[in-house]
């Protein structure tokens, strides 16, 4: 999904929650200011969906749990909050709880457009890797079945690129793995 800016004026953090509370539209918040979220592709909202399904079937009975896009993440960055939405992502810190926002997921999932390309591979890219619990940033492509994924290692970041209808979307780190034709069900390339 793209943004949109609607203020360039400077909104409180305090401001922007009890905002977002009446909206009928998602913002996204970047250190004061506020960005309208602009509707999602069929595609889009094809792969959203089989990814929060696949999520919650394979997470049943397990510590983590699977968000989607209607859940805030919470990153601060220089002493600012920014707020984002990603398309999906897991929380398994039990103590990141009890508000409408997570701060410290363990997977993110951000589902690629033309639009939304350089915002996921640049600005929300650089803003996730400051989670210290992220432990994989999974991007997937929606006009052909590839997935990148960018896992925290010892040394930094590594990114694993998974190509085809037949590859598999391996996250030890919450002990899921799910095929790519579940994840494009549906969708013709």
């Amino acid at each position: 999904m793209s943004t949109i800016p609607i203020s360039a004026l400077y909104i409180s953090e305090d401001d922007y929650l009890e905002g977002e509370k009446l909206s009928v539209v998602k913002h996204e918040y970047l250190g004061g200011v506020v960005y309208a979220m602009a509707g999602a592709s069929e595609p889009h909202n094809r792969i959203a969906t089989s990814v929060i399904a696949a999520l919650c079937v394979r997470l049943r009975g397990k510590r983590c749990e699977a968000f989607g896009s209607d859940m805030k993440l919470r990153v601060n960055l220089r002493s600012d909050a920014h707020y984002y939405y990603p398309d999906a992502m897991v929380a398994c810190d039990p103590k990141d709880a009890g508000h409408p926002w997570r701060e410290r997921p363990t997977v993110i999932f951000e589902i690629l457009s033309e639009d939304t390309r350089h915002i996921d591979e640049r600005e929300k890219r650089m803003a996730y890797h400051q989670i210290d619990q992220l432990r994989s940033y999974v991007r997937i492509e929606q006009s052909k079945p590839e997935i990148i994924i960018e896992r925290r290692t010892i040394g930094g970041w590594e990114a694993e690129v998974i190509s085809g209808i037949d590859g598999i979307l391996r996250l030890p780190e919450i002990d899921v793995e799910i095929p790519l034709a579940e994840l494009y069900e549906r969708l013709s390339f």
